[in-house]
């Protein structure tokens, strides 16, 4: 399940008698928000991050968080919410929705959070017990209030952010909200209580006191004196690129009904590829690139032609594994490129179908173009077809953890 995160930094923050929008105002050398995005990253599990700023101030977080999605906020906070949740990526799952005026949510409670989720809880929040007593009182006058009633603290918590959400869940919610998003008095302040406005059941895990809320000058005063305790937050992780080349010469006696496999699809009437499985360069550069990119070595260390349980495995097939294993071995894929050299089949008039193939197999966008090498070379005289793959992929194991290492036994790494 891929993790995206909407940081509201959209509010004006008047009662911090500041003349910046609060989540602007600097604390221990960086604006709040920066603070938060570090923290929510810091877990190392959150992948996109979406910033909601006031529009005014939408350059700025730009150049203050330049790998993030920066998008003006709306009226109230829950709109602002709704802002952020249109310029998720489509392959979110789970959906983190954190106010930056909690600067330094602990990486621990970021995990609990996302580990509910994931465990199958569609609306999660952290919260604190209540310490202290709490009355309800009525209506009073310039003396003072009366007091209604007592109430038990016992089952009562303080809710803090960030809150997680299934993605379906939380955009549901937001759009059986929408007519009330824009007007304080109807506009909701907590995300969670659009969840259980549509009868979705809400799980509270364990909050922390590292994540208090700024609202104050007394607060900001306060973390000022705690930021300088605090250790530096773990920068994000950095993609990482792959490549992958792969090259297979036509079949030089196949079968009668033998076809050619390449970039995911069968070309009927078109001569086939020689290989230990189906021969598709194009799959087997993209599943190559995927590997190089994860430090997970290359297709004949992973499972090689010595392997029978591979022989006349389909392309899509191994680019499949090949992606699950780069996901296992704890890194999300971005995108593949993969350019097919060759003077036959035309790729052009089925390159969506490809793509579409490939894509489908990584579980992630895979784009495919084709070229001649002018007569040069293997492919140029026509003896068979050559891919060449780039592949990115984004670490989601926390930072510090010990670098992934190369699977699967060595074996040969002939043609495949």
């Amino acid at each position: 399940m891929t993790v995206a995160a909407i940081l509201v930094a959209a509010g004006s923050g008047t009662r911090l008698g500041h003349e910046l929008p609060k989540a602007f105002v600097p604390l221990g050398g960086a604006p709040l928000l920066v603070h938060a995005a570090a923290s929510l990253r810091a877990s190392g599990q959150v992948g996109t991050l979406v910033v909601v700023a006031p529009a005014a101030h939408v350059a700025a977080a730009r150049e203050l968080l330049p790998d993030a999605v920066v998008v003006a906020g709306g009226a109230t906070r829950q709109a602002s919410v709704a802002a952020g949740l249109v310029a998720l990526p489509d392959e979110s799952d789970v959906v983190l929705v954190h106010d930056a005026a909690r600067p330094f949510p602990p990486p621990e409670m970021v995990d609990r959070v996302i580990a509910a989720v994931r465990a199958g809880h569609p609306a999660v929040i952290p919260a604190l017990p209540v310490t202290d007593t709490v009355k309800r009182v009525g209506a009073g006058d310039a003396t003072g209030e009366p007091v209604e009633e007592t109430v038990p603290r016992g089952p009562l918590r303080a809710v803090q952010t960030p809150q997680g959400f299934a993605r379906d869940v939380l955009v549901a919610a937001h759009a059986a909200a929408a007519s009330g998003a824009h007007d304080e008095v109807t506009a909701a302040s907590d995300d969670a209580g659009l969840a259980e406005g549509i009868g979705v059941p809400v799980w509270v895990v364990a909050g922390d006191e590292l994540a208090e809320k700024i609202t104050t000058a007394v607060d900001i005063a306060r973390a000022r004196a705690r930021a300088g305790t605090l250790p530096p937050a773990a920068p994000p992780a950095l993609p990482r690129t792959g490549i992958g080349v792969d090259v297979h010469g036509y079949d030089p006696s196949p079968a009668p009904a033998a076809t050619l496999h390449l970039a995911g699809l069968g070309w009927p009437g078109e001569r086939p590829l020689a290989g230990h499985s189906d021969g598709d360069a194009a799959a087997h550069a993209a599943a190559d690139a995927l590997l190089s990119a994860a430090g997970l070595g290359d297709l004949g260390s992973q499972i090689g032609t010595a392997d029978p349980a591979w022989a006349g495995a389909s392309g899509v097939a191994i680019l499949g594994e090949m992606a699950r294993r780069v996901r296992a071995a704890g890194f999300e894929i971005g995108n593949v490129a993969v350019q097919v050299i060759g003077n036959r089949p035309r790729l052009g008039p089925r390159r969506a179908e490809a793509e579409g193939a490939l894509s489908a197999a990584a579980g992630a966008p895979v784009t495919v173009s084709a070229t001649t090498s002018d007569g040069l070379g293997l492919t140029g005289r026509g003896e068979g077809v050559a891919a060449v793959a780039t592949a990115l992929v984004v670490p989601t194991a926390r930072p510090g953890s010990p670098a992934p290492q190369a699977r699967g036994r060595n074996r040969s790494a002939s043609k495949r």
